[in-house]
């Protein structure tokens, strides 16, 4: 589902009060400013916010670059996942979740139950941009960014679309994109309804 509204001055005051009954999961491509967008939203929402990843390197005690060259991708996902289900068990939260996690059925299924997805998409030219500032990408060792980054879009960008809610994250400033994630969220009726008191297995 997608759901893209224009945060305007009349409507401001009433979504600042809103607060979603259920965590906010961002979901998204590296590059789409999941982390940035995340904290930010979360300081709007006055929810406290989490970084998979970096709860993942809490707990490894090693950076994701580490865990992929010592332990390989698939011990990584295994971790995120389980790392993703321990954050879900917590109360209502922002939480930004590493490019491949959305991926996984079992994450998917885990979210859909405790969360509201949100996928911040950008295109191609946005996320090669945004990611060469950094180089501690994984995924992008292995050959051309670009060309990664675009097999990856044709690969994930459909499950990405099972997401509740789409942003374009593309264009406009940060708090552009959090003001329309606020309106956004604010029409979805999932993001109002508690999840299930208990937490993941």
């Amino acid at each position: 589902m997608v759901i893209d509204a224009l945060e305007s001055g009349r409507s401001a005051g009433p979504l600042r009060r809103f607060v979603p009954s259920r965590t906010v999961v961002l979901v998204g491509l590296m590059g789409a400013g999941k982390t940035k967008i995340g904290r930010r939203l979360a300081l709007r929402l006055g929810l406290p916010f989490f970084d998979s990843d970096q709860e993942i390197e809490t707990a490894a005690g090693e950076t994701i670059e580490e865990i992929f060259a010592n332990r390989g991708e698939r011990v990584f996902r295994d971790g995120e996942r389980r790392v993703i289900a321990r954050l879900l068990a917590k109360p209502v939260h922002v939480l930004a979740t590493g490019g491949g996690a959305f991926m996984d059925p079992l994450t998917r299924a885990l979210v859909r139950k405790y969360g509201v997805s949100l996928w911040l998409r950008a295109d191609l030219d946005t996320l090669v941009q945004r990611v060469s500032r950094r180089s501690d990408r994984p995924l992008l060792k292995a050959g051309d960014p670009r060309a990664i980054l675009a097999e990856l879009i044709e690969r994930r960008y459909p499950i990405y679309a099972e997401a509740d809610i789409t942003i374009d994250s593309s264009d406009g400033s940060p708090e552009g994109t959090v003001g329309r994630a606020i309106t956004a969220l604010a029409a979805c009726p999932l993001a109002s309804v508690p999840a299930a008191r208990e937490g993941p297995e």
